[in-house]
Protein backbone atom coordinates (compact mmCIF):
# COMPACT_ATOMS: atom_id res chain seq x y z
CA UNK A 1 0.00 0.00 0.00
CA UNK A 2 2.86 2.38 -0.71
CA UNK A 3 2.17 5.75 -2.39
CA UNK A 4 -1.43 5.84 -1.22
CA UNK A 5 -3.65 8.39 -2.99
CA UNK A 6 -5.77 10.05 -0.30
CA UNK A 7 -8.58 10.30 0.65
CA UNK A 8 -9.28 6.62 1.20
CA UNK A 9 -12.75 5.20 1.80
CA UNK A 10 -13.57 2.08 3.82
CA UNK A 11 -16.89 0.50 2.86
CA UNK A 12 -18.18 -2.41 4.95
CA UNK A 13 -20.01 -5.24 3.22
CA UNK A 14 -23.29 -5.64 5.11
CA UNK A 15 -24.44 -8.51 2.87
CA UNK A 16 -21.87 -10.99 4.24
CA UNK A 17 -21.60 -12.78 7.58
CA UNK A 18 -17.93 -11.87 7.88
CA UNK A 19 -16.69 -8.57 9.27
CA UNK A 20 -15.13 -7.29 6.05
CA UNK A 21 -14.66 -4.11 4.04
CA UNK A 22 -13.05 -2.73 0.89
CA UNK A 23 -10.58 0.18 0.92
CA UNK A 24 -10.50 2.43 -2.16
CA UNK A 25 -8.30 5.39 -3.05
CA UNK A 26 -9.41 8.81 -4.33
CA UNK A 27 -9.73 7.46 -7.89
CA UNK A 28 -11.95 4.55 -6.86
CA UNK A 29 -9.19 1.95 -7.20
CA UNK A 30 -9.30 -0.88 -4.66
CA UNK A 31 -6.15 -0.83 -2.53
CA UNK A 32 -7.19 -3.55 -0.07
CA UNK A 33 -9.90 -5.99 0.92
CA UNK A 34 -9.93 -6.60 4.68
CA UNK A 35 -11.53 -9.71 6.15
CA UNK A 36 -11.82 -10.76 9.78
CA UNK A 37 -12.08 -14.48 10.44
CA UNK A 38 -15.29 -15.24 12.30
CA UNK A 39 -15.58 -17.34 15.46
CA UNK A 40 -11.96 -16.89 16.51
CA UNK A 41 -11.06 -16.29 20.16
CA UNK A 42 -8.27 -13.96 19.07
CA UNK A 43 -8.60 -11.53 16.18
CA UNK A 44 -7.13 -12.82 12.92
CA UNK A 45 -7.36 -10.36 10.03
CA UNK A 46 -6.34 -10.93 6.42
CA UNK A 47 -5.60 -7.99 4.10
CA UNK A 48 -5.80 -8.89 0.40
CA UNK A 49 -4.98 -6.89 -2.73
CA UNK A 50 -8.70 -6.85 -3.71
CA UNK A 51 -12.02 -8.61 -3.11
CA UNK A 52 -11.07 -11.56 -5.33
CA UNK A 53 -8.59 -12.46 -2.56
CA UNK A 54 -6.03 -13.44 -5.19
CA UNK A 55 -3.08 -12.12 -3.19
CA UNK A 56 -2.64 -11.97 0.59
CA UNK A 57 -0.55 -8.88 1.40
CA UNK A 58 -0.73 -8.63 5.19
CA UNK A 59 -1.96 -10.36 8.34
CA UNK A 60 -3.00 -8.69 11.58
CA UNK A 61 -3.05 -10.87 14.69
CA UNK A 62 -3.85 -10.22 18.34
CA UNK A 63 -0.71 -11.24 20.16
CA UNK A 64 -1.08 -10.51 23.87
CA UNK A 65 -3.14 -9.10 26.65
CA UNK A 66 -1.35 -6.91 29.17
CA UNK A 67 -2.83 -4.41 31.68
CA UNK A 68 -6.15 -4.44 29.78
CA UNK A 69 -4.30 -3.61 26.57
CA UNK A 70 -4.38 -5.76 23.46
CA UNK A 71 -1.68 -5.55 20.82
CA UNK A 72 -2.43 -6.31 17.17
CA UNK A 73 0.74 -7.10 15.24
CA UNK A 74 1.24 -6.50 11.52
CA UNK A 75 2.91 -9.14 9.33
CA UNK A 76 3.99 -8.83 5.70
CA UNK A 77 3.73 -11.51 2.99
CA UNK A 78 6.83 -13.25 4.31
CA UNK A 79 5.48 -13.41 7.86
CA UNK A 80 7.81 -10.68 9.16
CA UNK A 81 6.38 -8.43 11.89
CA UNK A 82 6.82 -4.72 11.13
CA UNK A 83 4.75 -2.96 13.76
CA UNK A 84 1.56 -3.07 15.79
CA UNK A 85 -1.34 -1.07 17.11
CA UNK A 86 -2.08 -1.26 20.84
CA UNK A 87 -5.45 -0.51 22.37
CA UNK A 88 -4.96 1.07 25.78
CA UNK A 89 -7.63 -0.58 27.92
CA UNK A 90 -8.66 1.85 30.66
CA UNK A 91 -8.20 4.87 28.43
CA UNK A 92 -10.41 3.22 25.81
CA UNK A 93 -13.50 2.72 27.99
CA UNK A 94 -15.15 5.96 26.78
CA UNK A 95 -12.44 7.57 24.72
CA UNK A 96 -10.74 5.47 22.05
CA UNK A 97 -6.98 5.54 22.64
CA UNK A 98 -4.64 3.48 20.49
CA UNK A 99 -0.89 3.67 19.95
CA UNK A 100 0.88 2.79 16.70
CA UNK A 101 4.22 1.10 17.41
CA UNK A 102 7.02 0.66 14.86
CA UNK A 103 9.20 -2.40 14.18
CA UNK A 104 11.64 -1.23 16.89
CA UNK A 105 8.86 -1.25 19.54
CA UNK A 106 8.76 2.57 19.69
CA UNK A 107 5.54 4.57 19.70
CA UNK A 108 5.15 6.61 16.51
CA UNK A 109 1.54 7.79 16.54
CA UNK A 110 -1.62 7.83 18.67
CA UNK A 111 -5.26 7.55 17.58
CA UNK A 112 -7.90 9.46 19.59
CA UNK A 113 -11.40 10.85 19.14
CA UNK A 114 -11.65 14.45 18.04
CA UNK A 115 -14.78 14.90 20.19
CA UNK A 116 -15.42 12.20 22.79
CA UNK A 117 -19.06 13.28 23.37
CA UNK A 118 -20.10 12.36 19.82
CA UNK A 119 -18.74 8.87 20.42
CA UNK A 120 -20.56 8.59 23.77
CA UNK A 121 -23.89 9.68 22.23
CA UNK A 122 -23.34 7.36 19.26
CA UNK A 123 -22.79 4.42 21.63
CA UNK A 124 -25.75 5.25 23.90
CA UNK A 125 -28.30 5.76 21.11
CA UNK A 126 -26.92 2.66 19.40
CA UNK A 127 -28.26 0.58 22.32
CA UNK A 128 -31.87 1.70 21.74
CA UNK A 129 -33.86 -0.70 19.52
CA UNK A 130 -34.88 0.72 16.14
CA UNK A 131 -32.95 3.97 16.74
CA UNK A 132 -29.71 1.99 16.53
CA UNK A 133 -30.30 1.62 12.76
CA UNK A 134 -30.13 5.40 12.34
CA UNK A 135 -27.05 6.28 14.40
CA UNK A 136 -25.05 6.19 11.17
CA UNK A 137 -27.01 9.25 10.06
CA UNK A 138 -27.12 11.02 13.43
CA UNK A 139 -23.61 10.73 14.84
CA UNK A 140 -20.39 10.68 12.88
CA UNK A 141 -17.31 10.55 15.10
CA UNK A 142 -13.96 11.78 13.79
CA UNK A 143 -10.69 10.23 14.93
CA UNK A 144 -7.25 11.83 14.69
CA UNK A 145 -3.87 10.19 14.15
CA UNK A 146 -1.18 12.35 15.76
CA UNK A 147 2.59 12.06 15.75
CA UNK A 148 4.79 12.29 18.86
CA UNK A 149 4.81 16.10 18.54
CA UNK A 150 1.00 16.20 18.80
CA UNK A 151 0.57 17.18 15.14
CA UNK A 152 -2.44 15.71 13.31
CA UNK A 153 -1.33 13.54 10.38
CA UNK A 154 -4.49 11.64 9.44
CA UNK A 155 -8.21 12.17 10.05
CA UNK A 156 -10.65 9.24 10.01
CA UNK A 157 -14.35 10.16 9.77
CA UNK A 158 -17.40 7.93 10.04
CA UNK A 159 -19.60 9.01 7.12
CA UNK A 160 -23.39 9.31 7.16
CA UNK A 161 -24.62 5.88 6.09
CA UNK A 162 -27.09 3.21 7.10
CA UNK A 163 -25.58 0.88 9.72
CA UNK A 164 -22.41 3.01 9.88
CA UNK A 165 -20.73 1.18 7.05
CA UNK A 166 -18.63 3.96 5.44
CA UNK A 167 -15.48 5.71 6.66
CA UNK A 168 -13.15 8.26 5.06
CA UNK A 169 -9.41 8.58 5.71
CA UNK A 170 -7.92 12.01 4.89
CA UNK A 171 -4.27 13.00 5.02
CA UNK A 172 -3.77 16.24 6.96
CA UNK A 173 0.00 16.37 7.57
CA UNK A 174 3.26 14.78 6.48
CA UNK A 175 3.62 11.02 6.69
CA UNK A 176 6.87 9.13 6.04
CA UNK A 177 6.58 6.69 3.13
CA UNK A 178 7.69 3.73 5.22
CA UNK A 179 4.89 4.51 7.71
CA UNK A 180 2.06 4.33 5.13
CA UNK A 181 1.43 0.61 5.58
CA UNK A 182 1.71 0.68 9.35
CA UNK A 183 -0.69 3.62 9.78
CA UNK A 184 -3.19 2.25 7.24
CA UNK A 185 -3.20 -1.22 8.85
CA UNK A 186 -3.62 0.40 12.29
CA UNK A 187 -6.66 2.32 11.01
CA UNK A 188 -8.10 -0.83 9.43
CA UNK A 189 -7.83 -2.71 12.73
CA UNK A 190 -9.12 0.34 14.61
CA UNK A 191 -12.23 0.54 12.41
CA UNK A 192 -12.97 -3.17 12.87
CA UNK A 193 -12.78 -2.77 16.65
CA UNK A 194 -14.46 0.62 17.09
CA UNK A 195 -17.31 -0.09 14.66
CA UNK A 196 -18.41 -2.90 16.99
CA UNK A 197 -18.40 -0.49 19.92
CA UNK A 198 -20.60 2.06 18.17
Amino acid sequence: MQDIQFPITFEFNISTLANDFTAKDCKGNTIAYVRQKMFKLKEDISVYNNDTKSELNYKIKADKWLDFSTAYSFYDKKGKEFGKVVRKGWKSMWNAHYEIIDQHQKQQYVINEKNVWIKVLDSLVGEIPILSFFTGYLFNPTYLVKNTKGETIIELTKLKSLLGKNFKVSKIGGLDNDDDDRVMLALMMFVLLERRRG
